[in-house]
């Protein structure tokens, strides 16, 4: 490599997105017209470092998963760019927003998803040695014995047993069943991986072993992670950036400390105030947004956050604003982030 695409190797995100949007058609009638869209996401930025945890953030129904998807390409978004840069996929950062089918095979061997729900996205009907040697197969990297002893080795990389590798999914528990999820996205040795609320389904006790083997497995191979949850202090625990997301749009990314000591906008104020404390002598004043998440189908004007906002000024009924930039690295979408002092997770009312 010579020293100026390592340069450039070391200074450009692995993954780059730029003004992303999906909007869905809601059609009616016989003929099944257009009468609208569901602008389920709706001019979405941000970047990820090599080796970097980014946490997505929000209610059910702000777009996160959406955003997921689309970056796995399981969506093809509506517009905007999804810039990738990986070693093996050229020597400049590729837009894969538009790609078809076969120019996507390369990116997909890098590029993996941990699923939500461990028992719907396991096949019922094939073993473990099936589900995860999988890609393996498709991508016609090993067979036979060298893909069962690779299957194998992934089983006990992600703390099970190798000799479960001939039985089905229903013989594991659920936190079983999301390490295999773990084992099938680790097979084609990625560089990313995104993991849509991977701990959501699973008991407090079981959400801290996957969680602190995710972040070994990343610590160990230099993963690259956008790591999907509406808990923040799932979130906490394992990213290194938070990107805060409502009705389509993100309101602020901050470092993982800086979130959490000193919000800028008011809807991150209201989601760090609902955290709990694990001290039951510690009562919080909690800050619940009044009134119900936007319909994303008919979004407000200006702030989509300003019918809930109790900082709302006429303005922000009438300009949207924009995504700014603010020290330390952060961006924030709020008209008022300089005057407003909002309240962090560890300033409590005791």
């Amino acid at each position: 490599m010579t020293q100026a695409s390592s340069n450039r190797t070391a200074s450009t995100p692995l993954l780059e997105v730029r003004d992303l949007k999906k909007h869905f058609p809601i059609t009616k009638g016989l003929f099944s017209a257009i009468h609208g869209y569901v602008r389920a996401v709706d001019g979405v930025s941000f970047t990820i470092g090599r080796g970097e945890v980014l946490g997505l953030v929000g209610e059910s129904g702000c777009g996160k998963t959406t955003v997921g998807r689309m970056i796995m390409r399981l969506y093809r978004p509506t517009a905007g760019q999804i810039l990738v840069d990986l070693a093996e996929a050229g020597a400049e950062p590729t837009d894969i927003a538009r790609l078809d089918h076969a120019h996507l095979m390369p990116f997909r061997r890098q590029m993996q998803m941990i699923f939500q729900d461990p028992y719907s996205s396991l096949n019922p009907r094939k073993t473990i040695l099936e589900i995860v040697g999988e890609p393996l197969r498709i991508h016609r990297l090993a067979s036979g014995r060298a893909l069962q002893a690779r299957v194998e080795e992934l089983l006990e990389l992600v703390g099970l047993r190798a000799e479960y590798i001939m039985r089905y999914p229903h013989a594991f528990s659920g936190g079983q069943r999301q390490r295999i999820g773990v084992a099938r996205a680790l097979a084609l040795n990625p560089q990313f991986i995104i993991a849509d609320e991977p701990v959501s389904a699973l008991d407090v006790s079981v959400q801290a072993q996957v969680l602190n083997l995710m972040r070994s497995l990343q610590r160990r191979f230099g993963l690259t992670y956008l790591f999907i949850s509406h808990d923040l202090s799932v979130v906490k625990h394992i990213s290194d950036r938070i990107a805060v997301m409502y009705v389509g749009n993100l309101v602020e990314t901050a470092k993982t400390q800086d979130l959490f000591l000193r919000p800028l906008h008011p809807y991150t104020e209201a989601l760090l105030s609902s955290v709990p404390k694990p001290d039951p002598r510690i009562q919080r004043q909690r800050k619940i947004p009044p009134g119900e998440v936007a319909d994303p189908s008919h979004p407000p004007a200006g702030c989509r956050f300003h019918p809930r906002c109790g900082y709302a000024e006429p303005r922000c009924s009438q300009e949207e604003p924009a995504l700014r930039q603010f020290p330390g690295g952060r961006t924030v979408a709020c008209h008022y982030a300089e005057q407003l002092r909002l309240a962090g997770a560890l300033e409590v009312v005791l």
